[in-house]
């Protein structure tokens, strides 16, 4: 499970990374906001495109030769601007690399889930979300680090040796998994799987979470400085938010496995988390920040593992690929939508209106889980 672990860490220190540093150390290429964003964008944008495809690919081939794949494009991709310097290859290697994690991302997810009993789904969903959190808080500290020894092109090489390196490690460690038959599927299959309660709900609910983790690693800095906190305070907040999230998310596993927890209840009290998070962000001054940190990171945390471990239950193993693919649109959605959303608040009122905006849509998803019931029956 580890190197599948490892892949988790990647492509959350890929995004985060390099993400926290083009707008400070790329002076050459980052010559507006508009092409910051642009830059920002591809990453995200690839995977929202892609993901499905490969996902599905995994299911036609296995997830194994896709892993593999994805990993050493990933690494190509790195390599190609830390070796042909300049503005116009980074903007190739930036989209290769989330073209990359397009593949091995879903790939990974598929084969937790293969490889793990489905009584065991809640804990490997954990750790495996516990190591893409370590990716997110460590990347802007390791990636800021990198670039201020050896610049830009040296955190680019560091991310191909990654890349390559657990790229080789899945390939000793991870066993093949073969394709499983497939019955034959209609668009209309596809279409009534997607909208079914079983889909739906814990997609809508990780969506949520995004959403809310975005919101918080974006803006609690700016209510950080508006209470008059450095800089150091405030990245102590954004990371307390990241740490909390990776802590709880095996802790939430272990107690789905051991029934101490249910899925719609988790679901439920994770949303109603993250919302009570986001309230907090209201607040003024350092407790207002910190403890709208710590509630949004574990309500995030909470949902993350039982909502990927409910969409492994009700998928049938030879379409998981698929279904992990198309719910990281999910994910990639309220990653955007929630910054989005308070920044349109934000600019027509206050921040503050902004995180309420946010909140309220959160337990408003919360109300009508519990209104319309969990996530459904596993399959089989």
């Amino acid at each position: 499970m580890w190197p599948l672990y490892a892949a988790g860490f990647t492509t959350a220190f890929g995004a985060h990374g390099i993400a926290a540093n083009l707008g400070g150390f790329a002076e050459d290429t980052v010559t507006s906001l508009l092409v910051l964003g642009g830059l920002l964008a591809l990453y995200d944008g690839a995977e929202v495109v892609l993901k499905p495809v490969f996902g599905t690919l995994a299911d036609r081939v296995g997830p194994r030769p896709v892993l593999l794949g994805g990993l050493v494009a990933f690494a190509a991709a790195s390599a190609l601007y830390a070796v042909a310097d300049g503005p116009g290859w980074l903007w190739v290697a930036r989209l290769g690399q989330g073209a990359a994690a397009s593949a091995f991302s879903p790939s990974a997810s598929a084969l937790v889930a293969r490889l793990n009993p489905a009584a065991t789904h809640g804990r490997a969903f954990g750790s495996y979300g516990f190591c893409k959190s370590v990716g997110f808080t460590l990347g802007p500290l390791l990636g800021g680090v990198l670039v201020w020894a050896g610049g830009l092109r040296l955190l680019f090489a560091v991310m191909a040796a990654l890349g390559a390196g657990v790229a080789l490690w899945a390939l000793l460690a991870v066993p093949a998994v073969p394709p499983l038959p497939r019955t034959r599927q209609t668009l209309l299959d596809l279409a009534r799987r997607l909208a079914s309660r079983s889909f739906v709900v814990p997609t809508v609910a990780l969506a949520g979470a995004t959403a809310a983790l975005s919101v918080g690693v974006g803006f609690l800095p700016v209510s950080g400085r508006a209470a008059g906190l450095g800089a150091v305070a405030t990245g102590a907040a954004v990371s307390v938010l990241a740490a909390c999230a990776g802590v709880v998310q095996p802790v939430a596993g272990r107690a789905l496995d051991a029934g101490r927890l249910s899925t719609r209840t988790g679901l439920v009290a994770g949303l109603l988390t993250a919302a009570a998070g986001l309230c907090c962000a209201m607040l003024p001054g350092l407790p207002g920040v910190l403890t709208a940190a710590v509630l949004t990171g574990a309500g995030t945390g909470l949902i993350t593992p039982l909502g990927f471990a409910a969409l492994a239950a009700a998928t049938p193993t030879e379409r998981l690929g698929q279904t992990m693919g198309t719910a990281e649109i999910g994910r990639e959605l309220g990653d955007a939508g929630g910054p989005l959303l308070v920044a349109a608040v934000a600019t027509l009122t206050t921040l503050t209106y902004g995180f309420a905006t946010l909140a309220a849509l959160l337990v408003l998803a919360a109300a009508a889980l519990l209104a319309r019931g969990g996530p459904g029956r596993p399959r089989g």
